[in-house]
């Protein structure tokens, strides 16, 4: 297998889901925000999407029951676990300072910027990632 064409299938991979994000923004919202494309957080991860492409393009080049699949296969998982737990909560802590800001702004003047909540991903949207990048280096396998 090309190692370019592991490069351009995983960062193709993350480009559709991320297009994916503009495309849901504009049906939920209709209007068009180009900022959800370089945004992290919503549905499908691109994080689990990218992953889940390069781990799978690995297997089915050198095989699953290798060290190279293995080692790729765990990284995929942390990557993973990290976008559902670890950023996810960041994103709810941002959620409630935001609350304290704007309570805040109620009955002073603070001039402070909102956090950004979207930051994780709910385990539905890492599994929907996961899928795109399994579907993407299937096709092209």
């Amino acid at each position: 297998m090309n190692t370019i064409k592991v490069l351009g299938l995983t960062l193709l991979s993350g480009t559709i889901a991320q297009l994916i994000k503009v495309f849901t923004y504009y049906i939920q919202h209709r209007k068009f925000n180009l900022k959800r494309f370089f945004e992290t957080g919503g549905m499908p991860s691109s994080h689990a999407s990218t992953a889940a492409t390069l781990t799978f393009q690995i297997a089915f080049w050198a095989g699953f029951n290798t060290p190279v699949f293995a080692s790729a296969a765990f990284f995929a998982f942390v990557i993973m676990y990290d976008a559902a737990g670890l950023r996810r909560a960041a994103g709810r802590q941002a959620a409630v300072i935001n609350k304290i800001i704007d309570e805040f702004k109620q009955t002073h003047h603070l001039k402070e910027e909102r956090l950004m909540e979207l930051l994780g991903h709910t385990p539905l949207e890492v599994f929907f990632g996961a899928i795109l990048g399994f579907v993407i280096a299937f096709i092209f396998k």
